[in-house]
C-alpha cells in the first residue's frame, strides 16, 4: 500500500455525496493520490454500482474491525454491530491504518468538495510526516456567540477539558480539526500502546468514554510526540452549521473566492440534506430541517 492516501468513511445514505467528492477530486488530483472508501459490507454492492468508473478502492467496515491484532475479531465485530453509527464510524476511520498499511492519510468525510489541485506537499512536511491541524477556533466560536449560539463555545471548552484531564495536560483548548483530518498511524499506535492497552481498553472504549476521535488523536500527539509537531490551520472551509454558511454567504463568501485560501469546502450533512439518499431521514426530519433553514435565512436578513 502507498504511504499516504485519502480515506473516506461512508454509508449508503451518503452515496451521492461520495460521488460528488470523487467527481470534484478527479480533476484536482494530478499526482494520482490513492483514495479508499470504507463502507459497511452490506453497502458494498450499492457503492460498486454507484461509483462505477470512479478512481477509488472499496473496503468494508468489517475488514477494518478484523484487522485489529490484539482482540477477538468476533468480540469487536459484536461491539461494532451494537455501537451507534455516529460512534462506530469514528473508530473505523481511526483504525483504518491497520488494514490499509499507510503511514499517514487525509481522512475526508463524504460531504467534502475539492476546489483546486492537491498534492502530497499540501499535507506532508518535507521530512515526510503529516502536518498537524491545531488551532483554537476563535473565529468560529466568536461567530457562534455573535449569532446567538453560545452553547457551541461551551461544548468546545467542556469537551476539550475532558480529554486534557485524561492526559494530564494543562493549557489552551485546541481544535485538532475540523475534517478533512491529517493523521499519522504512529500517533494512533502510540495512543493504543501507551494509553489504551495499560487500561485494558481498545479505541471502542475510548470513543464510548469521550466520543471525539479528533481530540483523542490531538491530545495523544501532544502527550507522546509520536511525530514532530508542525501545526497548520484548516485546509478546507467547513460549514459546521447552516447559520454559519448563511452568515458567510451574506458576507460574500463563495466557492470561487475560497479557492485562494482553501483546498476545498465541506457542507456538513447534518444540515445539507439535499443529497440524502431516499429513506435515509424521516419526512418529519426533512420538514424540520427545511423550516430551520428558512428561519435562519430570515435571521440573517435582519
Amino acid at each position: 500500500m502507498p504511504d499516504f492516501m485519502l480515506v473516506c468513511k461512508s454509508y449508503r445514505g451518503d452515496l451521492a455525496r461520495v460521488r460528488r467528492l470523487l467527481d470534484t477530486l478527479a480533476p484536482h488530483n494530478p499526482q494520482g493520490l490513492p483514495t479508499v472508501v470504507i463502507v459497511p459490507s452490506d453497502d458494498l454492492p450499492l457503492f460498486r454500482d454507484g461509483l462505477a468508473g470512479q478512481r477509488h478502492e472499496l473496503v468494508s467496515d468489517e475488514d477494518v474491525v478484523r484487522s485489529h491484532p490484539k482482540a477477538s475479531s468476533k468480540q469487536l465485530l459484536d461491539r461494532y454491530k451494537r455501537t451507534p453509527g455516529y460512534r462506530s464510524q469514528q473508530v473505523i476511520k481511526s483504525d483504518a491504518w491497520r488494514l490499509l498499511g499507510c503511514d499517514s492519510c487525509l481522512c475526508v468525510d463524504s460531504d467534502t468538495v475539492f476546489l483546486r489541485d492537491v498534492g502530497r506537499a499540501d499535507f506532508l512536511h518535507p521530512d515526510g510526516h503529516p502536518y498537524t491541524l491545531m488551532h483554537q477556533s476563535r473565529d468560529l466560536l466568536q461567530l457562534a456567540v455573535d449569532r446567538g449560539h453560545p452553547g457551541v463555545a461551551k461544548h468546545f471548552r467542556e469537551e476539550s477539558q475532558r480529554l486534557k484531564s485524561l492526559f494530564g495536560r494543562i493549557g489552551p483548548d485546541y481544535d485538532f480539526g475540523p475534517q478533512p483530518l491529517l493523521w499519522s498511524s504512529r500517533v494512533w499506535n502510540d495512543l493504543d500502546q501507551r494509553f489504551l492497552e495499560p487500561r485494558g481498553w481498545t479505541l471502542w472504549d475510548a470513543i464510548d468514554h469521550v466520543p471525539t476521535e479528533i481530540r483523542w488523536y490531538g491530545e495523544a500527539l501532544l502527550a507522546y510526540q509520536s511525530i514532530p509537531l508542525a501545526p497548520i490551520e484548516p485546509l478546507f472551509r467547513v460549514y459546521h452549521h447552516d447559520w454559519q454558511w448563511l452568515a458567510m454567504r451574506r458576507l460574500g463568501e463563495t466557492p470561487e473566492k475560497l479557492a485562494d485560501q482553501f483546498l476545498g469546502v465541506v457542507y456538513q450533512s447534518n444540515w445539507e440534506f439535499e443529497l440524502d439518499a431516499p429513506g435515509t431521514r424521516s419526512a418529519l426530519s426533512r420538514v424540520s430541517r427545511q423550516f430551520k433553514r428558512f428561519r435562519r435565512r430570515l435571521e440573517n436578513m435582519l
